[in-house]
């Protein structure tokens, strides 16, 4: 019987903040800028601590990109806040060419992606955001699951050299990583192991993934689930070993189908593994205004998706 503990609720950008906050105590070299919205993106705590190392931008991202860009010459690294579809669509220029082209130290933390941002409506819920930034060289992507692996991963950031783009939501989830789980940058977990069907997800769909593969382990149905944190460098090793087992896939992301967790993993199938593969993702739209919970069920992307795509997946093998 699949058992994950969980250690309560919370949302990933507290996380972000709290490991923000970590490495300004432990790091002189960590910076922040934000484009007026500090309190979102829960960056106020390291701006009460460390005033000196903050730099309010306000309603302007794309200079808050080149500010960035600039301090990384110094040996500075810094931390760029705002919400994600501010934070990639409004600078992507930007961010090509004086980050991605030049290989910048720009630690990118985009809040408030997905639909999951809710009653903001579809102006604000970019669903475009992973594939955009995966195409850029050099560019890392990470899309962790809960508060603890938020905090884990920004803390990670610092010990990568290069541009990293890093997605988290606004709502609370249940946090079932461990606080002292060891974040590496390009490996997957697996959080369940199974042998009929191979789930792979990121962000917020980890933990309908989880629910799913205990509703599949109802029907008889042993489900493996991976949490995909790290979407640029793709752990190819822990794909190709699943599905090598189970013989079909499952991805699972609160994103277009177009350019996101899907597409690498079918690119990687394609080229070494062809596989059965059904996606759970938005189904080329725009959102709308609603709660996370209306808007993942009208969506697609819930739990009973994930169930029913594992499903049709199996009969495909």
């Amino acid at each position: 019987m699949i058992e994950i503990e969980v250690f309560g609720k919370k949302d990933t950008r507290s996380g972000f903040g709290e490991g923000l906050l970590e490495l300004g105590r432990t790091n002189p070299d960590v910076l922040a800028l934000c484009a007026d919205l500090t309190g979102s993106l829960k960056m106020d705590a390291f701006q009460k601590e460390f005033p000196e190392r903050f730099f309010q931008v306000g309603i302007a991202e794309a200079n808050m990109i080149s500010i960035a860009a600039g301090m990384t010459i110094g040996g500075k690294i810094p931390f760029t806040g705002t919400f994600a579809n501010f934070s990639t669509g409004r600078v992507y220029d930007q961010i090509r060419q004086s980050v991605a082209y030049s290989n910048k130290n720009v630690k990118i933390a985009a809040s408030h992606a997905g639909l999951t941002l809710g009653e903001d409506g579809a102006t604000h819920q970019i669903l475009e955001d992973i594939g955009m930034m995966k195409m850029l060289p050099h560019m890392t992507v990470i899309v962790p699951a809960d508060f603890n692996q938020t905090k884990q991963a920004t803390i990670a950031c610092t010990k990568h050299n290069g541009p990293v783009y890093l997605r988290f939501g606004r709502p609370s989830v249940p946090i079932f990583v461990r606080e002292d789980a060891n974040f590496v940058i390009g490996k997957a977990d697996t959080i369940i192991e199974g042998t009929d069907v191979t789930i792979i997800a990121c962000g917020h769909l980890v933990w309908k993934s989880i629910e799913a593969a205990k509703e599949l382990e109802k029907q008889g149905i042993s489900a493996e689930v991976i949490n995909m944190h790290t979407i640029k460098p793709l752990d190819e090793e822990a794909v190709l070993k699943s599905i090598a087992k189970t013989k079909c896939v499952v991805t699972a992301e609160e994103h277009m189908y177009h350019g996101g967790l899907g597409d690498s993993i079918a690119q990687l199938l394609a080229r070494t593994a062809p596989t059965p593969q059904e996606y759970v993702a938005v189904n080329d739209t725009f959102g709308e205004s609603g709660t996370p919970d209306e808007l993942m069920a009208k969506y697609h992307i819930d739990t009973p998706d994930v169930v029913a795509a594992a499903l049709k997946v199996i009969k495909r093998k």
